[in-house]
């Protein structure tokens, strides 16, 4: 059997631990991988006829190649946000654009199913998010064997409990977090943490918990700007340090507004977000007349090795995926559910959304997380 590995969308610690685990138990049960680089991209860029677009596309993997890969965090493999069925016209290869009628965008799956043929892969494991598992259910539903593995600093893949990265984006969050008291307490200021999340608030939610944060804006909820300036005056002034800390999530937005993005879509009809932070900062200096700190985590929350949590998540993920291709199964995602491990049908995906249970978790008048019993709860409260 030849299995093929890839991996899709942003980068995110634990990702090189989960290939090299699917590389080791793929060959020790006497089979072969190989490494597709930069995700869906490297299957587009394909060209047959040119044998050095195959090297730069696929690599051989074993255990001598893979052997130091989970010592640090991202991907070697490399990633894109690439959507074979939604390419536009400038970012077609050069050896597809013959024939090609109009302005698209293209759908180039027959191409991707014909690299996959010639290339003798006979089950496909794709890591990603949303985006990226959007695409692995259009390969099974073409008839392509696919085995996915779900990660996501948002942890808001629907259908498991638990995403590789979401510890560590957490993990992140609340180092920076509390690392910046230092400052925001000597300058006396209101500090403006901006975290990742586009539709769901549970890593600015999570983060706010643990890192003990006055005030938490999340994506689901709208929030007030004035109530809020409000709240972090009293929390600043009941401080005996004199200064307050809020987290907010990327994709949250002020009563009245919508959520800050920038650029043109990507290939999955998403714009980059970013900028509420900043704007939040500006409204809440302007409304308390004092001076702001503003903080974007950004790409600090992905960056570096994995934690201890999403170590074991990666490997034990990679574990389950190896062993359900090798046991021919197909149109499946590995998952934590209830805390246990288990394999869901891939279409679960798309069966629903993954948000913050507000009611449960979340304060909508104080803005801040409530977890006022954790009894019977998952272990992120999820």
């Amino acid at each position: 059997m030849r299995i093929g590995i890839l991996t899709g969308g942003g980068d995110v610690p634990g990702l090189n631990a989960c290939i090299k685990a699917v590389v080791n138990r793929v060959v020790d049960s006497g089979h072969e991988v190989v490494g597709i680089r930069r995700g869906w991209g490297g299957l587009l860029a394909v060209n047959h006829e040119e044998p050095a677009s195959l090297e730069a596309s696929f690599v051989p993997l074993d255990r001598a190649r893979v052997r130091t890969v989970d010592r640090t965090g991202g991907t070697f493999l490399h990633t894109s946000r690439t959507n074979p069925s939604n390419v536009r016209r400038d970012e077609v290869p050069d050896f597809l654009v013959d024939g090609l009628e109009g302005e698209g965008p293209f759908d180039f799956t027959e191409h991707v199913k014909g690299v996959l043929e010639n290339q003798k892969i006979d089950v496909l494991i794709p890591i990603g998010g949303d985006d990226t598992l959007s695409y692995a259910m259009r390969m099974h539903e073409e008839g392509v064997p696919v085995i996915a593995i779900p990660k996501t600093m948002d942890n808001d893949v629907h259908g498991t409990d638990y995403c590789i990265g979401f510890s560590t984006a957490v993990t992140r969050g609340v180092e920076f977090i509390n690392n910046l008291r230092t400052s925001a307490g000597s300058h006396e200021r209101i500090a403006v943490i901006e975290l990742f999340g586009r539709y769901s608030g549970e890593t600015s939610l999570i983060t706010a918990y643990l890192a003990g944060v006055d005030r938490a804006v999340i994506s689901e909820i709208p929030v007030n700007i004035d109530k809020l300036a409000e709240m972090l005056m009293a929390d600043k002034a009941s401080n005996p340090s004199n200064y307050a800390m809020m987290t907010i999530s990327e994709g949250a937005k002020i009563e009245g507004g919508d959520m800050i993005v920038t650029g043109e879509e990507d290939a999955y009809g998403h714009r980059k977000l970013g900028g509420i932070g900043q704007e939040c900062a500006e409204l809440l200096k302007q409304l308390t007349g004092g001076r702001m700190i503003l903080q974007q985590l950004g790409y600090l929350m992905r960056s570096g090795s994995p934690d201890s949590l999403d170590l074991m998540v990666a490997t034990n993920y990679a574990v389950m995926a190896a062993d359900l291709a090798l046991d021919g199964s197909s149109g499946r995602m590995v998952a934590l559910r209830g805390g246990t491990y288990s394999n869901v049908p891939i279409s679960v995906t798309k069966e629903g959304v993954k948000r913050v249970d507000v009611t449960e978790l979340y304060d909508v008048d104080e803005y801040r997380p409530k977890v006022r019993h954790v009894a019977g709860k998952p272990m992120f409260l999820y």
